[in-house]
């Protein structure tokens, strides 16, 4: 018997790890890296060092310049993140074959903390605050991206070409994605002038920008409050964000525009809880160790408001 107040179950820890909701995106924009505690260090570099040249000329007896690569420790940690739901007895020796409710609750419970993950991460990525006053823009209706004149590419490509660490991954809402691919504009570039209506593939304005991926948010989310009518809207709003992904970097070093910290793993189990009903019956919880940062707001440039709300 584990002496843990809430015991870890191999079974639905392996499927807490296994589940994947493919439409959520944050794991690609924010990828995980692993700590040794839920406190840790993490290294932040200034990008000016990489770009300044000391005199390096040497005489024939003198000694070289020499420099140092200097990095500030900052201290953070992460959260818990966990949910409980409660499966009867009775739904349990009541299920038919081939059907696990224990199983089944872990993955339903799975998707919620993932989706809210999906939230936290899409806070982080699409917030202004999070860039510097000369990385980003908020776009006039006149140049958001779903406005027929508007020239979304030449725009981007402008701003990217003047960062010092050139992004290579977008980040975009599926509005905003939907948008720039139906832009007259774009579809005359894909089309080679032929003409300016129809839906241009994300590949081909991966390779037109640059880019070695484009990732779109297509997650919905509820914000009513509880009880009332279902409210959904995108957890990724109608931005777009272009970033720099180093996905060697950790906290001891690379440059990347963030990531997720991570103590652990995502963890699952159950444990019985007699006051449910009249015979009892389990609570499953998983759960997971996380903070998602923004590390280097240099290599990143935002478009708040790239299409009309």
């Amino acid at each position: 018997m584990s002496k843990a107040p809430f015991p870890i179950d191999p079974h639905l820890t392996a499927i807490a790890i296994g589940y994947r909701n493919l439409s959520l995106i944050a794991d690609s924009v924010l990828p995980r890296v692993p700590v040794g505690k839920a406190e840790f260090k993490w290294w932040k570099f200034d990008l000016g060092q990489g770009f300044t040249v000391p005199t390096t000329t040497v005489g024939r007896t003198s000694q070289p310049n020499q420099i140092e690569f200097d990095a500030e420790d900052e201290t953070s940690s992460t959260n818990d993140y966990a949910l409980d739901a409660p499966v009867p007895q009775s739904d349990i020796d009541n299920a038919p074959a081939n059907y696990d409710p224990l199983g089944r609750a872990t993955e339903r419970v799975s998707d919620i903390i993932m989706l809210d993950r999906e939230v936290r991460t899409s806070k982080e990525v699409f917030n202004a605050a999070n860039y510097p006053v000369g990385n980003k823009e908020n776009l006039a209706a006149a140049d958001q991206w779903d406005n027929d004149a508007s020239k979304p590419i030449k725009k981007i490509v402008t701003a990217l070409d003047k960062m010092i660490m050139r992004p290579n991954v977008a980040v975009l809402g599926r509005s905003t994605a939907t948008a720039l691919r139906q832009n007259p504009s774009v579809v005359k570039a894909y089309n080679g002038t032929l003409g300016e209506d129809g839906l241009v593939p994300l590949d081909f304005l991966r390779g037109l920008l640059e880019l070695d991926e484009i990732v779109v948010g297509s997650a919905f989310v509820n914000i009513a409050r509880p009880g009332q009518k279902p409210v959904l809207v995108r957890a990724w709003a109608n931005h777009a964000a272009f970033i720099y992904r180093n996905l060697l970097a950790d906290t001891q070093g690379g440059v990347t525009f963030g990531f997720t910290a991570q103590f652990g793993s995502r963890v699952s189990g159950s444990i019985p809880d007699p006051d449910m009903g009249m015979r009892g019956g389990q609570r499953v919880r998983v759960g997971e160790s996380v903070r998602e940062l923004i590390v280097a707001q240099d290599c990143g440039y935002f478009f708040q408001n790239a299409v009309s709300a």
